[in-house]
């Protein structure tokens, strides 16, 4: 009924969602690799909770992150990003946030964060995944494919 309304864009939506997370994963990544804990305070992190290489990893992890970001918001390699953020929060809640549960709680040392805004980046990323980065990308206007 609202759609004779306001019509029916994929596209938009899609921009809407490339935008939102990737507004979101820049600073997230910036911050893992340039910024306060840097990629050694992440791989210490990392190393706390069994990942193996954990300086690896926290490249990756920031990585994926801060240019996955960037990508996302170009809409180029849009699906390609979207699933490497996908498998990166993916390995995020269950490696770290699903022992709390869906929503945050206090325990040992104070409030612990739970999954529930990781389960919907995830959600939002394979929704782009799924359905491309809609017109409104580079993706669209260099590779001819959304």
């Amino acid at each position: 009924m609202i759609g004779q309304y306001i019509g029916f864009h994929p596209s938009l939506s899609a921009l809407l969602l490339r935008l939102a997370l990737g507004y979101i994963f820049i600073p997230h990544g910036y911050q893992k690799l340039f910024k306060e804990p840097g990629p050694k305070g992440v791989a210490g992190f990392f190393k706390n909770i069994g990942v193996p290489a954990p300086l690896f990893f926290a490249y990756v992890v920031g990585s994926v992150e801060f240019f996955g970001g960037i990508l996302l918001i170009l809409g180029l390699l849009t699906r390609v990003a979207a699933l490497l953020i996908v498998i990166n929060m993916f390995i995020a809640i269950v490696k770290v946030k699903y022992k709390t549960g869906l929503i945050s709680k206090v325990m040992e040392g104070g409030w612990v964060g739970g999954y529930e805004l990781d389960l919907a980046l995830v959600t939002m990323a394979l929704v782009l995944v799924v359905f491309g980065s809609g017109k409104f990308s580079i993706d669209f206007v260099v590779l001819k494919q959304w």
